[in-house]
């Protein structure tokens, strides 16, 4: 939906240019990031042969794309051609682009209708009398009535034949949002990359500790049989033992968990490297990870690995907040 929205004078003056009568000024500021955060603000200002564009973008965290546009009064007709030009860049995210379009006019393209004003004079006139106000009508009160300006530039306005200036500045503004957008995505990809770091060493330390689990589990079985079965004067088969540390060491085997998880991080890291910013793989990614933290967690009866696995969970889930505002 637009939204139309009356732009007082503009906040720049109509200066002349040595660039063909262009006068644009966007903001240059670093270079293309592989991470994109969804949220970011850009502006340009354009002017050219009387006519003043400005364009403000807006963009926040939104799991879709969505866009709001405001224009100045005649110029909502171009709200597909806006939504076009933001799609080239913007693939996720909520994005409010407001354009303001300032022109020129000559003292002829506006006239004071005097009937119509001198009849709402007398018209509240009479009112005075009737309610014994002493107060004058103030002349900028009349003014602003409707009818009283006849302002023909707003009707004359051809919105496509102002499109090229628009979009150049729109483009513009589309520039400065997608360098702020890259400098906040390089920042969560340092963060991003750290985070994994911890996943990787707590899980080196369960792979480190896991063949010992079943060792200290063949042992203190080992102990406690030995008790029971002294004070009963009975003996047990090895082949037994064996068997019963067997069973336990399949029950808890987490090998194929370490090389999952390790896989994901693997496609994580190159994920962050790709050309575009992919923030719903990364997302998928990071719930495999905290999946395979609960497998292990689960079916690795040991203190020291239960300790690594919520330090895993800690890092996944600090992942999974930053990977929502990635686009």
């Amino acid at each position: 939906m637009v939204m139309i929205g009356f732009h007082s004078p503009s906040p720049f003056a109509l200066l002349p240019s040595p660039f063909s009568g262009l006068f644009c000024k966007p903001d240059h500021r670093g270079d293309a990031a592989l991470l994109q955060s969804m949220t970011g603000f850009g502006e340009s200002h354009c002017q050219h042969e009387g006519l003043a564009v400005t364009v403000e973008v807006r963009a926040i965290n939104n799991r879709f794309f969505k866009l709001s546009v405001r224009t100045t009064e005649g110029y909502a007709s171009l709200e597909p051609l806006v939504e076009v030009a933001v799609r080239r860049s913007v693939h996720r995210g909520t994005i409010q682009v407001n354009v303001w379009v300032d022109r020129h006019r000559s003292p002829d393209e506006c006239n004071v209708n005097v009937e119509v004003l001198d009849r709402y004079r007398r018209q509240l006139e009479t009112l005075q009398r009737q309610w014994n106000a002493a107060e004058p009508v103030p002349l900028s009160a009349l003014l602003a009535l409707p009818g009283v300006v006849d302002d023909t530039c707003l009707s004359a306005v051809d919105a496509t034949a102002d499109w090229p200036l628009i979009e150049r500045t729109l483009h513009a503004a589309m520039e400065n949002l997608g360098r702020m957008r890259n400098d906040e995505g390089r920042a969560m990809a340092a963060d991003l990359t750290a985070n994994c770091r911890l996943v990787t060493a707590s899980l080196d330390r369960i792979q480190q500790r896991a063949p010992l689990v079943v060792e200290d589990y063949r042992n203190r079985l080992f102990e406690r049989l030995r008790k029971v079965l002294a004070e009963l004067q009975v003996s047990i088969e090895p082949a037994d033992l064996i068997k019963e540390v067997g069973l336990f060491a399949d029950r808890g085997d987490i090998s194929e968990e370490i090389v999952r998880l390790r896989s994901h991080l693997e496609q994580f890291q190159t994920t962050m490297e790709l050309p575009e910013s992919a923030g719903r793989k990364l997302d998928f990614l990071t719930q495999e990870m905290f999946r395979e933290a609960n497998t292990i967690g689960s079916k690795a009866n040991d203190v020291e690995i239960a300790r690594q696995v919520i330090e895993i969970k800690t890092a996944v889930e600090r992942i999974r907040e930053m990977i929502q505002n990635i686009e």
